[in-house]
């Protein structure tokens, strides 16, 4: 009988990795962040960001994009 491997999804990021994701530099996803472009929590020192909240700025960007043309 096979082992079973179970996969967990993050329930959240940290600005590093959201930058990662978005192809973003670690300075600009801060002041995205600082500026409260994306949605994030302070979790003790780290500030974390919901995978949801990373859709949302996407879709602004993306409207704001199609608005503009």
């Amino acid at each position: 009988m096979k082992a079973q491997t179970t996969v967990i999804a993050p329930k959240w990021h940290t600005v590093a990795e959201v930058a990662a994701m978005l192809g973003y530099g670690l300075t600009k996803t801060k002041m995205l962040v600082i500026t409260g472009e994306m949605r994030s929590l302070k979790d003790g020192r780290s500030r974390r960001i919901l995978p949801e909240w990373v859709d949302e700025y996407i879709a602004r960007r993306v409207d704001e994009m199609e608005h503009a043309a």
